[in-house]
């Protein structure tokens, strides 16, 4: 019985000791883990655009080829431009028939136009006193006997007319003297701000006949040539973007504790001895299953977080797609982790 409790005590022992060491080792092996690089792999970003016509129309010009460097703001391409300044000629004019319509009307008539307003007033009132004065002696005649109804009729007829006739001038002087309604000018106002605003759309639509570049790269694929035509936000070249050349990667769950914004990590590729500098710029907040783009000898994890690397250095040799290996040291990544805390 005693050598029975005897064997129980020394396993248990034994085993204590097993599950001691074995603890040890793991901390030794996590703490030598943490202290030392932490390596990931991943892939130079590919950052393109394919540009376009804003506008329809006939390709005139094609300034580069394949493989050829553009630095931002060169004029790629252009289309007939014929069309679009034919169209700003006649926008412009619009315009100015609308100043004119505007001018005339804020004017109001030249004293001319007045005099003869004035004038025309004078000539109705001397035809409605005419008319009166018939009316009334034929009113009188009709008395007598001397005349009949029906010519009495017809001289009220004149003399009411005439009386409309000065009413009409009056209007007429007043509105010469007064100027156009406030109605009329705001009207004016309205056509002319349309008018100018078709003459920047057409000065825009010319403006868009030039195609330039947005940004320095390399010209990838030339997909139009001179005489094509092309319609609104057709494709005529697609641009690789050379500035800043960002590094896509992966880190696993376990190691995101090691890294923050602003981490310092050293970048090499396959095809080159250079290291390359650069720093952590972007961490996904969002975790993911790992993309099967990921190149690593060791994920312990299915789920991960994107990073963005910016290349403080990049040069030629570092293209787009390329696979990349990333180093972050320890000390980088602690002292990014502290400062961000702050």
């Amino acid at each position: 019985m005693k050598t029975l409790r005897g064997t129980k005590a020394v396993m248990l022992v034994a085993t204590i000791a097993v599950v001691a060491v074995g603890a040890g080792l793991f901390w030794i092996q996590r703490s030598k883990s943490d202290s030392g690089p932490l390596r990931l792999y991943g892939n130079v970003d590919i950052r393109e655009v394919q540009l376009a016509f804003r506008q329809p129309g006939r390709v005139a010009r094609m300034n580069f080829d394949e493989g050829d460097a553009i630095a931002a703001g060169a004029r790629m391409a252009a289309l007939d431009a014929q069309p679009y300044r034919e169209a700003l000629a006649a926008a412009e004019a619009s315009v100015q028939v609308a100043q004119a319509e505007l001018a005339k009307l804020r004017r109001g008539l030249r004293p001319q136009e007045i005099t003869q307003a004035r004038e025309a007033l004078g000539q109705a009132q001397a035809g409605a006193t005419d008319a009166e004065r018939n009316y009334e002696r034929q009113s009188r005649l009709l008395a007598s006997g001397a005349s009949s109804q029906r010519t009495v009729d017809a001289a009220r007829t004149a003399r009411d007319q005439a009386a409309a006739g000065v009413n009409a001038a009056k209007a007429a002087l007043s509105q010469a003297m007064e100027g156009f309604r406030k109605e009329d000018i705001a009207a004016a106002e309205a056509r002319l701000a349309a008018a100018q605003a078709a003459r920047t759309q057409a000065a825009t639509a010319l403006a868009d006949t030039e195609l330039l570049a947005p940004s320095d790269g390399t010209v990838i694929a030339r997909v139009r040539e001179p005489g094509s035509m092309v319609a609104s936000q057709s494709a005529v070249y697609s641009l690789s973007l050379d500035k800043p050349v960002y590094v896509r990667a992966y880190v696993g769950e376990t190691d995101l504790g090691r890294i923050a914004p602003g981490t310092r990590v050293r970048v090499k590729s396959d095809s080159s001895d250079k290291t390359y500098r650069g720093q952590v710029g972007f961490i996904s907040p969002r975790a993911e299953f790992t993309p099967r783009t990921v190149e690593t000898t060791d994920l312990r994890t299915d789920l991960v977080y994107r990073l963005r690397i910016v290349i403080a250095d990049a040069d030629t040799a570092l293209r787009q797609g390329m696979p990349v290996t990333i180093e972050v040291e320890a000390n980088t990544a602690d002292s990014s982790r502290q400062s961000e805390s702050r």
